[in-house]
C-alpha cells in the first residue's frame, strides 16, 4: 500500500491518532513493535495557530518512528489552511485531517464528526488544504452523523475529487459514539465502489490478529488501522504482524518484555513531564492492560498501582504483581489442570 510515494508494504498496520494516548514515546514502541505507520494526538488548528506550548510539543517527530502522520482538526478553513503549513514545516510524512473525532467539546462545536453534518464545508476544507501544502494530505471519518445519514460511499468518493491520497474510514457513525459494533459491511462497501481509486485504510473494534486477517481477506481494505486495543498492550502490532506474515499467531513476547515495555512507558513519561504527572498520564495504559486481566483477587492492587503516585512505588506493586501474583496464578492454573 502506498500513500503518495509513501511505500507502507502490503497489509500494514498503523497506530491511530489516540489524544492523550499517542505521545512520542508511545508511537516510538510501537513503532518498534511492529506497526508499520504512526499517528500523533489530534491538534487543534486553533491552539496551534495561537501557538499554545502544549499543542506545538505533538508536533515533534523522532527519526525513529516514521513513517509518521500528524492530524489536524478545525472548523474554518482559513484556520486548518494555516495549521497545515505549520504543520508541514514539522515535517510528517502524512497530513490527515480528523473529521472523525466524536467527543462533545470537539463534534459539538462542527469539528471533527461534527463535519458530518455540513458535507460541504468538510469538501471545502479539505480541498483548501490539500491546495496549500506539498506533502501527502488524508482524511479519517465515519460512516455518517447517525443511522439515517450513512454517506461514507458517497463521501469517499467526493474526498477523493478533493485530492487526497487515502481514506481511514471508522465504521461507526458519530451517534453510536464507541458503542455497538463497528460496521464492517459498510467499510467493505466503500472499498467496492469501482470510482473510488485511492487506499482505503479500515478502523473500528480491531482488538485480535485473526481479526486485522479478516479485515484483509474478507473485507479488502488496503490498510488496518488499531486504536483502543493498543492502550496498555503496544505487544499487540507484534502479534499482528506475526500473523500477517506467518499465517499463524506465534509466540508472544514473554512476560518479563511485556512488563519492561510498561516501565519504559512510564520512565519516558516522567522524563517527557514530571514524575506525578508523567504517573497521572500513563495510568490510563496501566488502567487498561490486559496484563491485569482476570486475575482474582486483584481489586485492593489494582487500586494502589492506580494511586501510585512516585516511580519507586510504583515500580515495587509492578514488580510484586510480574515476580509473584501471576506466577503464582499460573501455578494454581497449571495444579487445576493436572488435578
Amino acid at each position: 500500500m502506498k500513500i503518495g510515494d509513501i511505500d507502507l508494504g502490503n497489509r500494514p498496520v498503523m497506530l491511530a491518532p489516540m489524544e492523550d494516548v499517542t505521545d512520542l514515546s508511545f508511537r516510538l514502541i510501537c513503532k518498534e513493535l511492529g506497526a508499520d505507520m504512526v499517528y500523533t494526538e489530534f491538534v487543534s488548528a486553533e491552539a496551534l495557530i495561537r501557538n499554545i506550548n502544549s499543542t506545538t510539543r505533538k508536533l515533534n517527530i523522532d527519526p525513529g518512528e516514521r513513517p509518521t502522520a500528524i492530524q489536524i482538526y478545525g472548523r474554518e478553513v482559513d484556520a486548518m489552511v494555516e495549521a497545515a503549513k505549520i504543520v508541514e514545516e514539522a515535517r510528517p510524512d502524512i497530513l490527515d485531517i480528523n473529521f472523525g473525532c466524536p467527543v462533545k467539546k470537539v463534534a459539538g462545536k462542527g469539528a471533527g464528526a461534527g463535519m458530518l453534518r455540513d458535507i460541504p464545508k468538510m469538501l471545502e476544507i479539505t480541498r483548501a488544504v490539500v491546495d496549500a501544502v506539498k506533502i501527502p494530505v488524508t482524511v479519517k471519518t465515519r460512516l455518517g452523523w447517525d443511522h439515517n445519514s450513512k454517506i461514507i460511499v458517497e463521501l469517499a468518493e467526493q474526498l477523493q475529487d478533493c485530492g487526497i491520497m487515502a481514506l481511514t474510514v471508522h465504521g461507526r457513525t458519530r451517534s453510536q459514539m464507541y458503542t455497538g459494533n463497528a460496521d464492517w459491511e459498510m467499510i467493505a462497501r466503500v472499498k467496492e465502489n469501482p470510482r473510488l481509486t485511492i487506499p482505503l485504510i479500515g478502523n473500528g473494534d480491531i482488538t485480535t490478529p485473526e481479526q486485522v486477517v479478516e479485515a484483509y481477506d474478507r473485507y479488502g481494505v488496503d490498510g488496518v488501522m488499531v486504536g483502543r486495543a493498543s492502550i496498555g498492550a503496544p505487544w499487540i502490532f507484534h502479534d499482528m504482524k506475526q500473523m500477517l506474515l506467518t499465517g499463524e499467531r506465534g509466540e508472544e513476547l514473554p512476560l518479563a518484555e511485556k512488563f519492561k515495555i510498561l516501565r519504559r512507558q512510564i520512565a519516558e513519561s516522567i522524563d517527557r513531564i514530571d514524575e506525578y504527572r508523567g504517573i497521572l498520564h500513563i495510568r490510563r495504559h496501566l488502567a487498561a492492560s490486559p496484563l491485569f486481566k482476570g486475575i482474582p483477587f486483584f481489586r485492593d492492587t489494582r487500586i494502589a498501582m492506580l494511586r501510585a503516585d512516585n516511580f519507586a512505588e510504583l515500580d515495587e506493586i509492578l514488580h510484586r504483581i510480574e515476580t509473584e501474583i501471576i506466577p503464582n496464578i499460573q501455578i494454581l492454573s497449571s495444579t487445576s489442570k493436572n488435578d
